[in-house]
């Protein structure tokens, strides 16, 4: 699969000095001593490009893919240690076997109904029947003596984080449940999602204020994310901290990462251009 895969050294060097390059501005924005996660939005790039990121001496680990059906053939061709990310607008029939066929599905960041959260969590608990079930044949492989290829790859985890999209701008364009709304679903998951993880919140905001953010010009759309996150973490009972901010992409994230974030979500300015979904390919050819 991986190993199969011939990763062009030019493109692999481009695709290194851009990430370089994006860290840097992340830890000059960065006010806080706690580290930033950086995804790399890979939709609709070859999984040359990821594996050319993910293997030394590079190796980025976050990866973030906007359609089901494109990261299920990722995932099926890259290493398990890859840490992927669902980032893309959710559908409720496709949940199932996004939680249940990735297993090294490390986060869905877009989760914004009830209904969608309760599919997770289904596909989630049939993933880790069979995760439980291929460790204890392991187990009993290894205690008769014999070698198990079934032991847990790594990166399988049976609990799926989740994070709860909150539409922070009004947009009608715009997934995510309104600010209002965010502590119900938040307190769903946490009652009623035993394999799910609710580790903070994502807002993706409107591009005029994404466009106009700056590190000294905050973001009205972070704003409201932070301050939604602060209200739910004390009707919860918990920590802030407890509770991540997913805020900022190529356009904002040094404004977002000053204001608190705890990951950012990058994709045109390390890999370049997308091409149009219809000529999107995988695998790339010769």
């Amino acid at each position: 699969m991986a190993e199969e895969m011939q990763v062009n050294p030019q493109r692999a060097k481009q695709l290194a000095e851009s990430l370089t390059h994006i860290t840097q501005r992340i830890q000059s924005a960065n006010k806080s001593s706690k580290p930033i996660r950086l995804i790399a939005v890979s939709k609709l790039k070859p999984a040359t490009d990821i594996l050319a990121l993910h293997q030394p001496p590079v190796q980025q680990l976050h990866f973030g893919e906007n359609y089901v059906q494109e990261l299920l053939q990722k995932a099926s061709l890259l290493p398990r240690s890859v840490r992927w990310h669902f980032i893309g607008a959710l559908q409720s029939n496709k949940c199932k076997s996004l939680a249940e066929q990735i297993p090294n599905l490390w986060c869905v960041s877009s989760v914004d109904s009830v209904k969608k959260a309760d599919a997770l969590e289904k596909g989630r608990a049939a993933f880790a029947t069979k995760l439980a079930a291929k460790r204890t044949n392991g187990e009993s492989a290894k205690n008769a003596g014999g070698s198990s290829g079934n032991e847990a790859a790594e990166g399988e985890e049976a609990i799926l984080r989740v994070m709860v999209q909150v539409n922070t701008s009004g947009e009608e364009s715009k997934s995510g449940v309104e600010p209002s709304d965010a502590l119900a679903l938040c307190r769903h998951v946490r009652s009623s999602c035993p394999h799910l993880r609710l580790t903070g919140l994502m807002t993706i905001g409107a591009i005029a204020r994404s466009q106009a953010t700056t590190p000294e010009n905050e973001n009205e759309d972070f704003i409201m994310l932070r301050n939604t996150r602060d209200q739910i973490a004390k009707e919860l009972g918990i920590l802030e901290g407890e509770l991540e901010l997913s805020m900022g992409m190529s356009a904002d994230f040094d404004g977002a990462v000053a204001m608190g974030s705890d990951e950012v979500r990058i994709g045109s300015d390390i890999f370049g251009q997308r091409p149009p979904k219809k000529d999107a390919v995988v695998v790339e050819k010769g």
